[in-house]
């Protein structure tokens, strides 16, 4: 397989407040697409651009805590839907896949719930991939299949493809995660142990970006699985679109990463730019192949790490009868996952 460049887009955004809207994230986005292919194929060819969470719709529904089904209506699509028809034309324009993230509804699954999706766009212009996010944070009101798990494994079953999807291509095997996902390391050992060998891997806010939680995670998950990370982070966003300013509130530092957890492209500022670099599939496949530290799934004992989650702990099925409440009632959801860890002995109370 041949050497190649792939290239992360760090786009400015606005914050959807209805569908219209989207139209001038795409046509700011495809700026983006355009002037980093542009300067990028100086290099390796370019057979992959991705850019990162929010760069279609913003992130109205977490910012202005909108109602679970208020969004479904007025603000999701679906994938494939016009955004990624939209998107198909560029690539086959340029003869690359491209790799984004959307939310989207998914009434043939739930109705009036959406889902954060990750989404492949191959060289022809055909959605080949669709990933559901699988961890939010309290302010996200984003369904995740747990929070419907009974329809989400009566659909699409409780295999590793249902959860961590690899899309194998001619350019690698592509799998992606969105933001919060990689706070947990099980989620891309669980595209890893699927066969990933490079992942998508999106999205983190500020103050944690500016404490380098953004790097110290792309690095981890590169590092523990022996992949190239791809980590496009948003620039400023546009609350609204009459905004006389936008607001950095992720703070850049898009960056990837190869399969040994070295940082191989950074741009640090929260600013319309990108930040590009090669891919060797091949070299990856052959450290893999001959190294005996480094590549660290062939030491896995699993018969032992299997009792770490014979408990649950987080609550299955939540939504899947009534939709996400807002914001307040979600978090306080997640105190009471604290205070039964602390029931059960998991975790010390602090003193009063």
């Amino acid at each position: 397989m041949d050497r190649y460049t792939a290239v992360a887009v760090q786009s400015t955004f606005l914050n959807i407040q209805r569908r219209d809207d989207v139209k001038r994230n795409l046509d700011h986005l495809a700026q983006g697409i355009r002037a980093s292919f542009w300067l990028a194929s100086l290099e390796y060819p370019v057979k992959l651009i991705c850019f990162t969470e929010g760069a279609i719709q913003g992130f109205t529904d977490s910012v202005q805590d909108w109602d679970h089904v208020r969004s479904c209506r007025e603000l999701m699509t679906t994938v494939p839907g016009p955004e990624t028809d939209y998107l198909g034309d560029i690539a086959r324009d340029f003869n690359i896949y491209l790799i984004g993230q959307i939310r989207a509804v998914e009434p043939d699954l739930i109705e009036d719930r959406y889902f954060n999706l990750a989404y492949i766009i191959n060289p022809e212009g055909k959605v080949i991939h669709k990933y559901h996010k699988l961890q939010v944070y309290p302010n996200e009101p984003s369904t995740v299949p747990h929070d419907v798990w009974d329809r989400y494994v009566a659909k699409y079953g409780d295999d590793l493809n249902a959860f961590y999807p690899v899309c194998d291509t001619e350019i690698g095997r592509l799998g992606t995660l969105v933001c919060m996902d990689h706070s947990f390391p099980e989620t891309a050992r669980g595209l890893a142990m699927n066969g990933a060998e490079v992942i998508y891997m999106p999205g983190y806010p500020e103050p944690w970006v500016g404490r380098g939680w953004y790097e110290l995670r792309c690095r981890s998950r590169a590092l523990d699985n022996t992949c190239y990370v791809l980590a496009p982070n948003p620039a400023l966003g546009m609350l609204s679109a009459d905004s006389p300013h936008g607001w950095d509130i992720t703070g850049g530092h898009s960056m990837m990463c190869n399969y040994k957890g070295e940082v191989i492209a950074h741009h640090i500022a929260g600013t319309d730019s990108f930040c590009s670099a090669m891919v060797d599939i091949e070299a990856l496949r052959d450290f893999r192949d001959k190294s005996l530290f480094g590549n660290w799934l062939k030491d896995l004992r699993t018969e032992q790490y299997k009792l770490i989650y014979e408990q649950p702990i987080f609550p299955k099925n939540l939504f899947l009868h009534t939709p996400p409440p807002k914001r307040a009632e979600r978090q306080e959801i997640h105190r009471k996952v604290i205070r039964d860890l602390q029931e059960r002995g998991v975790w010390k109370r602090p003193k009063g």
